[in-house]
């Protein structure tokens, strides 16, 4: 079966980074675009970053020029990378594996900011 287990959240300090890590596992991960979504206590779960199959990437507005996306086709993996956090990126993370049918999730990794 399809497993989505992210890694690295915790709690850090405004201005500091953190790296996410999402290993998949059931699926020709390749062949699916990757992404991280968030969702704040009360608000909606919201696009962080994607990664497609054919190479292209693209931010949340909020988060263009702090966070990066990546891949390793070899090991199956996706990251994201956060520099300069904020106060307001706290949230629960979700790795998100899309292709045709409904998307795949993982459980979710608590990153927490203090000002």
């Amino acid at each position: 079966q399809v497993q989505l287990v992210e890694s690295g959240g915790g709690l850090v300090q405004a201005g500091g980074s953190l790296r996410l890590s999402c290993a998949a596992s059931g699926i020709i991960f390749s062949n699916y675009d990757m992404a991280w979504y968030r969702q704040a206590p009360g608000k909606q779960r919201e696009l962080v970053a994607r990664f497609r199959s054919g190479g292209s990437t693209n931010y949340a507005d909020s988060v263009k020029g702090r966070f990066t996306i990546s891949r390793d086709n070899a090991e199956r993996t996706v990251y994201l990378q956060m520099n300069s956090l904020k106060p307001e990126d706290t949230a629960v993370y979700y790795c998100a594996a899309e292709r045709f049918g409904p998307t795949k999730w993982g459980q979710g990794t608590q990153v927490t900011v203090s000002s």
